[in-house]
């Protein structure tokens, strides 16, 4: 009974941490959209251009692990303001001549890229050490 045990537990490791796997992916998946688009205009003149995304995280219980995981909340459009510039000639130009710009900062999009990458190796590395366990924990019970 005691193996069974030890066997969920390290299912339960491996799911939490492939749920945080998933989440964090999820999480580069709407920052580099928000990279991709940082200096994207309207298509209509006037119009408002790309608006920034921000990933929201949510917590459930799977049964099955019988354990608490991460998964991708909504995806809500950051309300800040545009960026404006005046540029006359831009096709993109209001009345005024000025042009919005979308409201994304490549350096924090960087910021929390690099956030999302090394939240994700350490689920990676979960994954990896829970394997060993696993393995040597199998090696000892057939001994």
């Amino acid at each position: 009974m005691a193996d069974r045990q030890v066997i969920a537990d390290f299912a339960r490791s491996m799911g939490i941490a492939t749920s945080g796997l998933r989440a964090q992916a999820g999480r580069m998946r709407v920052i580099s959209e928000n990279i991709a688009n940082a200096d994207s205009t309207a298509a209509t003149a006037g119009g408002d251009p790309y608006r920034r995304k921000v990933p929201t995280f949510s917590s459930a219980l799977d049964r099955e692990l019988d354990a608490r995981v991460v998964a991708m909340g909504k995806i809500r459009p950051d309300q800040t303001a545009f960026r404006v510039k005046h540029e006359p000639s831009n096709p993109a130009a209001d009345a005024a001549g000025n042009v919005k710009y979308p409201n994304v900062n490549p350096l924090i999009e960087m910021t929390d890229m690099r956030d999302a990458q090394r939240s994700y190796e350490a689920n990676l590395n979960i994954i990896s050490a829970t394997r060993r366990m696993l393995s040597l924990t199998l090696n000892i019970l057939k001994a």
